[in-house]
């Protein structure tokens, strides 16, 4: 083989070659891109088709007003006292009278009496019915003091309560988006090497080509009848 035809045919036997494994090694990197990206698009829509639902924290807050009530509406008045004032009253004037009965004092002097004793109780009466009627306020407002922090203990319940689920729905939100972002990252890393994997096939079918027709234009250089003169 004539040293001027032999060159071209070992580089166009080269090229031949180099394209071959260069086509297949492109086509096993292309299909293993293309099944990396498929994987990570499987998960990304498994992700996202199980993504949880958005939640109202506060759809389980209810109405406190039940625990309301007026305390003060069920003030009373003390009539116990002013009854016992009428019945010690009786009472005194019936023992004034039996003491005059008893010494024969005048009448005058039984009056006067009677009416001290009177006044006494009167005192006595007034001063109980005031201290009844206090203990009834300081009992109601005890009442409407308890019922303030336990419509404020109610309300932190419920407050601490729509925070915790926002909090636990915040979090797995962030997770979500974080794994959704990452598999995303891998699709298109995934597509990318595709890509370039694609074009190292046509370039390695180009390079093949190439060989072939440099291997055929020395062959029909060399070979090809002198035109005769």
């Amino acid at each position: 083989m004539p040293i001027p035809l032999a060159i071209p045919l070992i580089t166009g036997g080269i090229s031949f070659v180099s394209g071959l494994f260069g086509m297949s090694a492109a086509k096993a990197a292309e299909k293993k891109a293309a099944d990396e990206k498929a994987a990570a698009q499987r998960s990304l829509d498994q992700l996202i088709n199980d993504r949880q639902d958005v939640v109202n924290p506060y759809e389980g807050v209810t109405n406190l007003s039940s625990m309301l009530s007026n305390p003060m509406a069920s003030l009373g008045v003390a009539t116990q006292a002013a009854e016992m004032q009428v019945e010690e009253a009786d009472i005194s004037l019936a023992n004034t009278l039996d003491t005059v009965r008893a010494t024969g004092a005048s009448a005058g002097g039984a009056t006067a009496l009677a009416q001290a004793a009177l006044q006494s109780k009167k005192g006595v009466a007034a001063s109980i019915e005031a201290q009844e009627a206090q203990n009834e306020k300081l009992r109601a407002q005890g009442e409407q003091n308890l019922q303030q922090q336990k419509m404020s203990e109610a309300q932190r319940i419920q407050g601490a309560e729509a925070q915790g689920k926002q909090f636990v729905f915040g979090a797995q939100e962030n997770r979500d988006n974080a794994q959704m972002d990452r598999l995303s990252a891998q699709i298109s890393g995934a597509e990318q090497r595709e890509s370039q994997a694609a074009s190292d096939r046509t370039g390695a079918l180009t390079g093949m080509i190439g060989g072939l027709t440099s291997i055929g234009t020395s062959y029909m250089s060399n070979y090809s009848p002198k035109t005769k003169k």
